[in-house]
């Protein structure tokens, strides 16, 4: 038996209508449903089986007997049942509501996040949704919104008509209006945060509970997105949608091993084969077929869509050092996978550290059960000046390469797309996308180590300039004829406000073997008044710099990372105050705060990754 007819669980909120059981013949006594789940393992919810000898089973039950391997393989990544299906009729408007991400998710509600996608089966003349914000709004905006009632004014409205589709990534805000009839296929979770509902109330009497302060964690508050997923309806690591058309026609397809595939009739009748197994089809029918079920035919004259789960797609991002070389591989949420690394070995020369990185990437990608057409591309972090138009090293002083043409030596090893940026822009680019800089328009990291680096990110895309190379903000002058810098300068501020820098004030104290920063701040934070001179100094010279940098390039938000960085709110607090006293137009305007960097060495990883 490969072929699984199934009974939804039905639900009766409030704002549901009755045409699932009136136009699609769902079994239901009551007088409101609102949605039939009709291929779900949630507990919430399950699904029933309704024919053969597994009659009356869940489908969640099926899959035990039976074992995971009718799921596919594509199924093995997951820790439970993917997807959740189902038909919503809403004849009244559903909450203003957002999903969390699944690391958010997993963190506060101990399931999975959400995506999801609507295909719209039915809608009236005036029907809507509202799906993201018109235009990027602030923290501060929407929760004065929300307070105030005035939310629904930055919502971006969409009229809809039947056959319309829209993909919502975990994190959006959005909303079914009324006199709407949707399938929504989603990531199997029922984790949902209310952000408005119009005051009503529940079956107690009693207003029902908003979730604002979770929302408030969770929303993404940019203008709502566009997706292109060319001859699917929607695509993501959870599920891929097709539709079918038949009128009268015979439609065939082979069900592999990879994915089992859902079928959800939205009209007409017709009849599926498979070997010796066949079920007649009609409106509002849920059909799973078992994966490795072979040859399929449906025939007749019907709309449906198949829901199946495709092989998982991710991006490579590989952060070159002086001493190691990290490789990460990235999925579509930016969560790595897996992330190894090797010795960089930069003596040997760019052909052998390339050839020994493609080499790792394959054996890496091999081991966890992917394939290099799964890949979309490979990102490079890498120090020096760089061509990233061509995909070129010009020159990095920290490898000792000159004029290294990464781009075309890693598609000859991998066939795969390379992209380069600066090894700091992309660690900027890393906490800008997944870290404490998620979320704001423009960002500048500066990196305090050996050294000062610094990556600046500008409507969401790396600030690449006219020239090769990067912003070199540690370069600024902060002192004229100052200290000398390494660079041939004096008075840069990196030679004031690098942790190098802040060692070496130190030294002149004490000559301590092995002294850090942490230790200055440990004796400053003793009362020794020669320390806490030191750390005064230090952090008004970075201030300066921070200063400079604000009035130049106007960033959201400053980031700030290496090691010095481990004492948070005894720099941050300080810069901050120097910032609301020293920028320009500081009693007029919104000024960045200065925000510690929190993906550690895994910013470089997906930083380059999302260069593809």
């Amino acid at each position: 038996m490969s072929l699984l007819k199934l009974k939804p669980s039905c639900k009766d909120y409030l704002w549901g209508g009755h045409r699932l059981v009136d136009e699609y013949g769902k079994d239901f006594k009551g007088n409101v449903l609102a949605e039939t789940w009709e291929l779900s393992c949630h507990s919430d919810g399950p699904s029933y089986i309704d024919n053969g000898p597994f009659k009356g089973k869940t489908l969640a039950e099926y899959i035990d007997i039976k074992g995971q391997d009718i799921l596919g393989s594509n199924c093995k990544r997951f820790d439970d049942f993917p997807i959740l299906i189902k038909f919503i009729d809403a004849k009244d408007n559903l909450s203003i509501q957002v999903h969390p991400n699944n690391q958010y998710a997993l963190e506060h509600e101990h399931q999975y996040g959400k995506t999801e996608m609507w295909y719209v089966v039915d809608a009236k003349d005036d029907a809507f949704l509202y799906y993201g914000f018109k235009n990027k709004i602030s923290k501060e905006e929407f929760k004065e919104r929300i307070e105030n009632n005035t939310l629904l004014d930055v919502l971006n409205k969409v009229n809809i008509k039947k056959g319309d589709v829209l993909f919502i990534e975990s994190g959006t805000i959005h909303a079914i209006g009324k006199n709407t009839l949707i399938a929504e296929i989603q990531q199997n979770s029922n984790v949902t945060y209310r952000v408005y509902d119009y005051a009503r109330v529940g079956p107690d009497g009693k207003q029902r509970a908003l979730h604002i302060d979770k929302a408030l964690d969770v929303t993404l508050l940019d203008k709502a997105k566009e997706y292109d997923f060319g001859s699917s309806l929607g695509i993501s690591d959870y599920f891929k949608v097709d539709k079918i058309n038949l009128q009268n026609e015979v439609f065939k397809t082979n069900v592999d091993d990879k994915s089992f595939y859902s079928i959800l009739v939205l009209d007409g009748s017709a009849l599926i084969k498979s070997c010796d197994e066949e079920l007649s089809l009609t409106k509002g029918d849920s059909i799973f077929v078992e994966a490795n079920t072979g040859d399929i035919e449906i025939s007749g004259s019907l709309s449906a869509l198949i829901t199946t789960i495709p092989t998982k797609q991710y991006r490579i991002g590989v952060d070159i050092g002086g001493t190691d070389c990290k490789i990460g591989l990235v999925d579509n949420d930016n969560n790595i996978i897996y992330h190894t690394k090797i010795e960089t070995k930069a003596q040997n020369g760019a052909l052998f550290v390339i050839d020994n990185i493609c080499n790792k990437v394959q054996e890496i990608i091999k081991e966890n059960g992917f394939e290099l057409s799964n890949c979309k591309g490979i990102g490079f972090g890498i120090p020096g000046l760089l061509d990233v138009y061509n995909g070129e090293i010009l020159y990095s002083n920290n490898l000792a390469w000159e004029h290294v043409k990464i781009r075309d030596l890693v598609y000859k090893k991998l066939g795969l797309h390379a992209y380069i940026a600066n090894d700091a822009d992309a660690a900027a680019f890393g906490e800008f996308i997944a870290g404490a800089g998620k979320g704001y328009k423009s960002a500048l990291m500066v990196t305090l180590g050996t050294g000062i680096g610094s990556g600046l990110i500008v409507d969401g895309k790396i600030y690449k300039g006219t020239c090769a190379g990067t912003i070199e903000f540690g370069h600024s002058l902060i002192e004229f004829n100052g200290r000398q810098c390494t660079c041939g300068r004096k008075g840069c501020l990196e030679a004031y406000a690098s942790a190098t820098a802040l060692i070496n004030e130190g030294k002149k104290i004490e000559n301590i073997d092995n002294l850090n920063a942490k230790d200055i701040f440990d004796k400053a934070q003793a009362k020794d008044s020669r320390y806490q001179k030191v750390i005064d100094e230090y952090i008004e010279y970075l201030g300066a710099g921070l200063v400079n940098a604000i009035n130049v390039y106007n960033p959201s938000v400053i980031l700030l990372g290496g090691g010095v960085c481990a004492q948070k709110e005894k720099l941050t607090k300080p810069l901050d105050e120097i910032i609301s006293k020293a920028c320009f137009g500081a009693a007029y305007k919104e000024l960045p705060k200065v925000l510690i960097a929190t993906l550690g060495n895994k910013a470089g990883i997906i930083g380059a990754a999302n260069l593809v």
